[in-house]
């Protein structure tokens, strides 16, 4: 068990202070229960509830043979079982004075002290516990802090040795799974049910998770009705979802694939290649995860749709990233922000992550702004290239010329495609899909007329011609028509048009640096 070895490691190298900064606190208490019983150390444990208390008290030599715990008499003792009795110290609840006790009174030990964060500003406290750091050579009373955010002062920092609990791998994850499938094999005469893909899903989606959550969502999974299923999956991803909050992370549980999109071809072709080394499906050792796409291309030609496909078709949450919300007024709030958004989503793993049009939010005011963009640019830069969290990256940008030049080195992304305008073909493919979204049949349509009136049309102005057409066949009292549809093109004037220039520009800079994406 590499967590039991490090934190041993640690206390056995005479560490005297030990930070665990951990949301698994009944984990951290079961470890060094058992560091204590291995060592025949005294243990205690300190909260802002309940005081310090003594864990192990004993009254004298073990008689149940289990080392350093033991009962009273021939029965198990009063307030603690068979494992020893619990001891409160009176008058210990301020942390000052649990810390005076553990300073002045206690023996070699272990001393937990719980949540004692929002306490270490306080002078008398920092004093107190440096008085036991120091002392550690002739006391050897170690000081463990639990809480899930330690930061500690310089003054207490250069004593300190940090420990992170190691959260389960893949297979551990399977051991988990397969615990829970044989107990409920064993309690109910019959086996769980689910297919391959969807129980590869659900040890995919609590990969990143802490070992506590990873077995109740296991057990949950498989308890409630003995089968595995879609259902067990959403349950995860809302479980991470609640670990977002206060981010400018937010998950999008829109459910679409490949065939709500029209066009894109190479682009799928791409995508469903890499699929199955990105779900774990297929094993493929020494090759890279896949790590994302950088979508440039026409406003409304189908980028940010594309990210939805792209999260949608292979089963993972989506993921979007609101960078311009991270700009703060302070200073290097802006910053923290950021690495809180990431780590988030690393937490919600594996996943695609979307930035849209990253241009915009990217560009900076220079040093207008203090320097924040470049900081914001180059803390995104390091992490696209050392972040190892099954996370997919899809930014969009329509203006090529306000993109950072370092976003588009070789290597950032896996691959840069160009989204263009629809051809003939994908326009026909895209009115077909509206038109089955709006409950109409394609073929009571002249589609090859509606895609001569369309030329030069995105895809969002389709999706909006389709809308506008039925407005106007409901003013009419008609079912909508294809005359509804070629009379509504004919009053509008596309961005191919409006932004011809532009676009001219785009597409020439796209034709030598850029894959077509269809």
């Amino acid at each position: 068990m590499p967590d039991f070895r490090e934190l041993s490691a640690l206390v056995r190298s005479r560490v005297p202070l030990v930070c665990i900064e951990t949301v698994e606190e009944p984990k951290v208490l079961r470890l060094i229960d058992r560091l204590a019983r291995e060592d025949n150390l005294d243990l205690y444990c300190w909260s802002v509830a309940d005081g310090l208390s003594q864990q192990n008290f004993r009254y004298g030599p073990a008689k149940a043979g289990n080392g350093l715990f033991a009962t009273v008499g021939d029965a198990p003792s009063a307030s603690g079982g068979s494992d020893g009795q619990r001891r409160p110290i009176a008058d210990t609840r301020p942390l000052e004075r649990a810390l005076q006790y553990i300073d002045k009174d206690a023996r070699r030990g272990l001393y937990v002290l719980l949540d004692p964060h929002p306490f270490l500003e306080d002078p008398v406290v920092l004093r107190l516990i440096r008085e036991v750091v120091l002392d550690h050579p002739v006391g050897e009373r170690t000081l463990v802090l639990v809480a899930p955010r330690l930061a500690l002062p310089s003054e207490l920092a250069r004593h300190a040795a940090y420990m992170t609990l190691r959260i389960p791998d893949i297979d551990g994850i399977k051991r988990l799974l397969k615990e829970e499938l044989d107990f409920y094999r064993q309690q109910n005469d019959r086996p769980v049910r689910g297919e391959s893909a969807t129980v590869n899903a659900l040890v995919q989606q609590v990969a990143g998770l802490p070992e506590d959550d990873v077995r109740r969502l296991l057990r949950h999974a498989v308890r409630d009705d003995g089968l595995i299923t879609a259902d067990d999956l959403t349950r995860v991803i809302r479980h991470k979802q609640g670990l977002l909050g206060g981010t400018a992370l937010s998950v999008d549980m829109t459910p679409l694939g490949p065939d709500d999109i029209g066009g894109l071809g190479a682009l799928k072709t791409w995508l469903a290649r890499r699929r199955p080394v990105f779900t774990g499906e297929r094993s493929a050792p020494g090759l890279p995860v896949p790590k994302g796409v950088l979508l440039l291309g026409v406003q409304g030609a189908g980028k940010s749709l594309a990210a939805k496909v792209i999260a949608g078709s292979w089963r993972v949450p989506l993921l979007r990233l609101d960078i311009a919300s991270l700009y703060d007024k302070f200073t290097g709030e802006t910053e923290r922000k950021l690495r809180e958004a990431l780590a988030g989503a690393e937490a919600m793993a594996p996943a695609v992550l979307w930035i849209d049009e990253i241009e915009k939010a990217l560009a900076g005011g220079g040093d207008a702004d203090g320097g924040v963009s470049r900081r914001l640019l180059g803390h995104l830069l390091t992490w696209m290239n050392e972040q190892q969290a099954r996370l997919f990256l899809v930014a969009t940008a329509n203006d090529v010329s306000a993109l950072p030049p370092e976003l588009l080195r070789k290597g950032r992304f896996d691959e840069i495609f160009f989204v263009d305008l629809p051809t003939p073909a994908v326009r026909r493919d895209i009115v077909e899909i509206h038109l089955k979204r709006h409950g109409q049949d394609p073929a009571q349509f002249d589609l090859d007329a509606l895609v001569v009136v369309t030329e030069g049309f995105s895809g969002a102005e389709l999706e909006q011609l389709v809308v506008a057409g039925r407005y106007e066949s409901l003013a009419d009292g008609r079912a909508l028509e294809t005359a509804h549809l070629v009379a509504e093109a004919a009053r509008t004037r596309p961005l191919s048009v409006i932004m011809a220039e532009q676009i001219a520009a785009l597409r020439d800079w796209a034709a030598s640096r850029c894959v077509p994406a269809d």
